[in-house]
């Protein structure tokens, strides 16, 4: 065997360049080999009908991409959150959360965010760079092998949501490749996968492009320029007509349903005239609503809205002919809801070496 060159992982390389990897062995091996990484989603190092020595080639010269540093769980173990760190030392986090029928895992596009949105503490702590294919599909393939068969045993659906560290449209081809890794060698549907974002038109334009009619969240928060470009400055960028032009597009293309993230805070963003302001954005679009409680975050004073506030807003939207879920927050406790994933808050407990100069120097603050 070759080295493919670049220090990729093996879960950076497609089948066709894994097979070109495999060339001289029996074409079954290829075969065994992804199936095993993908269908059965085992470590390389567990695919027993592989020879050990081929195993152990191929581990050499593709080694993971991932190391785990440390799991928290919240939620009487229904939530767990990991903390991973990158072959450069940078850090990133996943969550996963267990429901009745569902396992849902949350996973991360880059190391950071340049997205710089107020409350939400990845923008707080700024960009590093984005991830690789391998370095997202290895969240979930470590995820779910940390987390046992039972989170994803037979009548188990398992949900891909990008709402982890980073903007995904802004680290689009390698987040692409690894929907097309999830759907199409991993066998999880596209309704099964959601792509966040805060805005980022271009990407939703090669969204609306692309084959697989994924679903698609927006982090709304505002829906007037003024507010919104205080809350998310990606708006002035990209305004919220301009936005709806896009998402107009990309339902037409899809004829998928898109959902609004609605953080709510108190005395920003949850008035009566917020709603009316929301319903007459969303309702054309036949949008979908969630209304998250604001998570606490180290670098945002303010403090979520009232629940009896929450469920107001709720009834103002439904008076206006809008859909709206009042989302339950899972894993507060341990810095893994909605907006909090911080990764360098763990510097200290970094297995070996030391974190990368912007993370150490932010920790340090």
């Amino acid at each position: 065997m070759t080295a493919p060159g670049a220090d990729p992982s093996l879960g950076d390389l497609s089948r066709t360049e894994l097979g070109e990897l495999l060339d001289g062995e029996p074409a079954y091996r290829l075969d065994q080999v992804w199936d095993g990484l993908y269908r059965q989603r085992r470590p390389l190092a567990e695919i027993t009908n592989v020879p050990k020595s081929l195993r152990h080639a191929i581990g050499e010269l593709l080694p993971p991409a991932l190391a785990l540093v440390r799991t928290q769980s919240a939620d009487r173990g229904a939530t767990t959150k990991h903390l991973w760190s990158l072959r450069d030392g940078h850090l990133v986090e996943s969550v996963l959360m267990r429901y009745r029928n569902r396992t849902t895992l949350c996973i991360s596009s880059q190391a950071g965010c340049a997205m710089g949105c107020s409350f939400c503490a990845t923008g707080q702590v700024g960009f590093d760079r984005n991830l690789s294919v391998g370095e997202i599909v290895e969240q979930v393939l470590g995820t779910l092998q940390h987390a046992g068969s039972g989170s994803a045993a037979p009548g188990r659906a398992i949900n891909i949501v990008f709402m982890g560290m980073g903007e995904p449209l802004a680290n689009y081809d390698p987040v692409w490749a690894a929907v097309e890794r999830f759907h199409d060698d991993m066998g999880i549907g596209a309704r099964h996968i959601t792509v966040s974002t805060v805005g980022v038109i271009p990407g939703i334009g090669r969204l609306a492009a692309a084959a697989l009619p994924v679903n698609l969240a927006v982090s709304l928060h505002a829906a007037n320029d003024r507010l919104r470009d205080r809350i998310a400055p990606i708006n002035r960028t990209y305004p919220l007509r301009d936005l709806a032009r896009s998402l107009t597009e990309y339902r037409r293309a899809k004829r998928r349903r898109i959902s609004f993230e609605w953080a709510m805070i108190d005395g920003v963003n949850d008035s009566d005239r917020d709603a009316a302001e929301l319903a007459a954005y969303a309702r054309p679009l036949a949008a979908h609503v969630n209304l998250i409680p604001l998570n606490p975050t180290p670098g945002y004073g303010l403090d979520p809205s009232p629940a009896q506030r929450i469920e107001h807003f709720a009834a103002e939207l439904s008076s206006h002919g809008v859909n709206a879920t009042v989302r339950q927050n899972r894993g507060t406790s341990i810095d893994a809801a909605c907006g909090q994933l911080r990764a360098d808050k763990l510097v200290s407990i970094r297995q070996g070496g030391r974190a990368p100069r912007s993370a150490r120097a932010r920790a340090e603050r």
